[in-house]
């Protein structure tokens, strides 16, 4: 009896062990002078010794790296996705570009004064998170994905980066602030100000209609998917974005559903996303 209880014992443990799982893990030394935080889904089966593909999941403004897992549950998705096998099992990277307090503390994905994001990103994060996880390492088999300013930060990462990234699936993607040109500041000195200049500094369709050939050739060799809902306030954005990109040549998709600047409407866009990253990385 002994000996049956231990076996089970064992089998339970490989069992748990083999699930899917959310670790919190940190970046205490970096460029950007504070601690940082990041999740990454490692899906069943996880194994050190293996390789896998990764997605980078960015969040929006005023949210931080445990958004995509509290609000967007996009643990269950991917569990669904992969055990389906519309998504080949993946590492997804949920970095963390600010804090609730847009005000006080500063947020966004491009390098402003103190707050040197897209070199922390690329030169110190990407590099230790895919030694350590053991996933990414080349253009074909890494994504990017991200929500309104992670939106944003998915298509000008994908932009000017776009050696880096097989596939950029933007949703209701901040991508300039023609459309924010009014915004007001409870102080002069809002650190949300320094993201907003940076937004517009780093306009995405001005970087298209400006793009000479090589550069157009360059955005060619993504693929990319442009994901915004009918009553959100950014579609406007995105129109103008795929418009820039058809007159360059750049295909894209282009989905306009039903909804708003919400969580539930990007938590359904995961069920579109994921299987769209998974049939572009290299097999």
């Amino acid at each position: 009896m002994k000996r049956v209880f231990f076996v089970l014992l064992a089998v339970t443990a490989l069992t748990v062990g083999a699930q899917a799982k959310v670790v919190t893990d940190s970046v205490t030394v970096n460029m950007l002078g504070v601690p940082q935080k990041y999740n990454v889904y490692l899906p069943k089966g996880y194994d050190a010794g293996e390789h896998y593909p990764v997605i980078y999941l960015l969040h929006g403004l005023w949210g931080c790296y445990e958004d995509w897992v509290n609000t967007g549950q996009m643990d269950r998705v991917a569990d669904q996705l992969i055990a389906s096998g519309e998504c080949v099992p993946v590492v997804i990277i949920m970095p963390n570009a600010g804090t609730r307090d847009v005000h006080h503390y500063q947020c966004g994905y491009f390098n402003v004064d103190g707050w040197p994001f897209e070199d922390y990103f690329f030169k110190e994060f990407l590099p230790l998170v895919e030694k350590k996880y053991n996933c990414g390492g080349a253009k074909g088999l890494r994504a990017v994905m991200g929500l309104s300013m992670g939106g944003g930060g998915t298509v000008v990462y994908a932009q000017r980066h776009p050696d880096m990234f097989s596939s950029a699936y933007g949703m209701s993607a901040w991508l300039d602030m023609k459309d924010h040109a009014t915004r007001e500041y409870p102080t002069p000195d809002s650190k949300l100000a320094l993201t907003d200049r940076s937004v517009a500094e780093h306009s995405a369709p001005d970087f298209v209609a400006n793009a000479d050939k090589a550069t157009v050739e360059a955005l060619k060799s993504v693929k990319w998917f442009l994901d915004c809902g009918d009553d959100d306030f950014l579609l406007t954005q995105t129109m103008s974005l795929y418009r820039q990109m058809q007159l360059a040549g750049i295909k894209a998709e282009l989905r306009v559903r039903d909804g708003a600047h919400t969580w539930e409407y990007w938590h359904t866009a995961l069920h579109t996303a994921l299987p769209f990253a998974s049939r572009n990385f290299d097999q």
